[in-house]
């Protein structure tokens, strides 16, 4: 259920003197301070609309359909243009623009570098371009700068190229973790985020394909790695209309939606307690990010993570012709890794909604990561290499892939605040870049065949990630203890039972008669501000 049961409310006076602060701090705002941009309450004001079961379940098919759809397909294609690199590569594309030295590794981190330069202005454009314009645009950019490589002739161009497409995919992941945000109910997010975020593994599975069947183009004018950047750029350009014309910025401007449903659609993410979406850049949400512990971890989590996802995105292909296999096997069996990356996501999704507990669905899945690197290792400092060990370490490095959309949703669910949400995706976004970019320089052109330092440094990251993924659960366990203390300082219960996380709808605040709770839940209000929000593990 949606709602928020309260389960008792301690008196007023028992605030603890040390705890003086946070009744400033929990005080509430006026509706002037903080509804300024914000969409929802041009809705529904200070009233509540009536939502039905049948009604959650009608918007949110709608959603689905116009919504989730446009952010699977868009996704699909930016990890389509960023993964078949590692297939041109494979194609020749090294030896015909003359890559020497660690050039290679260079040209598979530079868009992860621009993207982390980038991201302090892509936090400002989330919050104020409108997704309807932002999104097509980014994809336009990529797809050309993705078609324009198969021009490229040298190191230089293909440079230049992959460093315009990092810029435009620098938004891409943020911008679809807070459209989640706001048209999802919290209990929605991790499924939503885990249809458009597992197209990694699909999007693998095509790039396999796709390279397999034009890598075969014998041409004195074009080589097959051009065609495989020419065909994936051109169809990415050619969607940036069709975008533009299906997608919807926000519930108040969603087209699919009857005045009636865009106000019950609100009301039913009353819950979540993030608010629905505004146009300002909110300074002080920036600051309170500066100082917001969790925010630091979840971005240790994200770095550490994805030091290992670039190694099987860029050295993937590159690995696996290391186990003997001529180009065109090569391709073909990464196809079961993709297939792998899929189920990984989508499984490590639904364990998280259904046991609701992130954080612990988060380190299992490492855990075989860790397996595998170790079967990596071991195998490679072999007397006699053993290619079926190897195998199956490799594979075991796709469940990996699941920690990322778990650790996203989890981010979304825990932060509040329009500025404050979009400047923890930049976050997230800047962690994965640099995990990008560390990545492939771990694997040096001389440790060929099998990258020994490269996979022990790895091993040792994951191990990390474990021990950090402990702290953040501390970390929210406190936090919660302190917004029960904001909660005492204004007079509202210090135990609320969160139920938003429930799969069934129920109209919030139902289990509360005095009408005390639910003032700030549509509001434009960090988590740190709103002493009703309740942090989940």
């Amino acid at each position: 259920m949606s709602g928020i049961k309260v389960e008792d409310k301690p008196e007023v006076s028992h605030v603890e003197d040390g705890d003086e602060h946070l009744r400033q701090e929990g005080a509430h705002h006026t509706t002037n301070q903080v509804k300024h941009g914000d969409q929802a309450l041009k809705y529904l004001g200070d009233e509540r609309v009536e939502v039905t079961e049948e009604d959650n379940v009608r918007i949110r098919r709608k959603t689905d359909k116009r919504i989730l759809s446009i952010l699977i397909w868009v996704y699909f294609l930016q990890i389509l243009d960023k993964t078949v690199l590692g297939y041109g590569n494979t194609f020749g594309m090294s030896k015909d623009t003359g890559l020497v030295g660690n050039q290679y590794s260079v040209l598979g981190s530079v868009n992860a570098i621009v993207q982390l330069a980038w991201q302090p202005f892509s936090s400002y454009l989330l919050v104020k371009v409108p997704a309807r314009i932002l999104m097509p645009v980014m994809i336009f950019g990529w797809g050309a700068a993705q078609a324009c490589m198969a021009a490229a002739h040298n190191f230089r161009g293909l440079m230049a190229c992959r460093a315009l497409l990092g810029l435009f995919e620098a938004g891409c992941l943020p911008l679809f973790s807070i459209m989640t945000a706001q048209w999802y109910r919290r209990s929605e997010q991790p499924i939503r985020v885990a249809a458009w975020y597992s197209t990694n593994g699909l999007a693998t599975i095509v790039a396999a394909l796709l390279s397999f069947g034009l890598g075969h183009i014998d041409s004195e004018r074009i080589a097959g790695w051009q065609v495989i950047f020419m065909v994936c750029g051109i169809i990415t350009v050619l969607s940036a209309p069709v975008v533009y014309y299906s997608i919807d910025s926000d519930i108040s401007k969603a087209r699919f939606f009857t005045e009636e449903e865009k106000a019950q659609c609100i009301e039913r993410l009353r819950a979540n307690q993030t608010g629905t979406g505004s146009n300002e850049f909110k300074w002080s949400h920036a600051w309170e990010l500066a100082y917001d512990i969790k925010s630091w971890m979840f971005l240790a989590m994200t770095l550490l993570l994805n030091v290992g996802a670039a190694v099987t995105t860029y050295f993937g292909p590159s690995l696996l012709g290391q186990f003997g296999f001529d180009k065109y096997i090569t391709a073909l069996l990464n196809m079961p890794f993709g297939f792998l990356q899929f189920l990984a996501i989508l499984s490590g999704c639904y364990a998280a909604q259904k046991f609701k507990l992130k954080s612990a669905v988060t380190a299992v899945y490492v855990i075989p990561v860790i397996v595998g690197l170790v079967l990596l290792y071991v195998e490679g400092t072999a007397t006699v290499f053993r290619i079926g060990p190897a195998m199956v370490g490799y594979y075991l490095l796709s469940f990996l892939f699941g920690g990322n959309p778990i650790i996203v949703s989890w981010m979304v669910a825990n932060t509040a605040g329009q500025t404050k949400k979009a400047l923890m995706m930049s976050v997230y976004n800047a962690g994965s870049a640099a995990g990008n970019i560390i990545g492939p320089l771990l694997f040096e052109e001389q440790d060929k065949p099998h990258y020994i330092p490269g996979i022990k440094a790895v091993l040792g990251i994951f191990c990390a990630l474990l021990a950090v993924i402990g702290f953040e659960v501390i970390i929210l366990f406190f936090m919660n203890k302190q917004r029960q203390r904001q909660r005492v300082a204004v007079g509202k219960p210090r135990y609320i039972k969160d139920t938003s996380m429930s799969t069934t709808y129920q109209a919030y605040g139902a289990d509360d008669p005095e009408g005390i709770l639910g003032q700030n839940a549509l509001l434009d209000m960090t988590d740190f501000k709103n002493e009703e929000f309740v942090y989940v593990y």
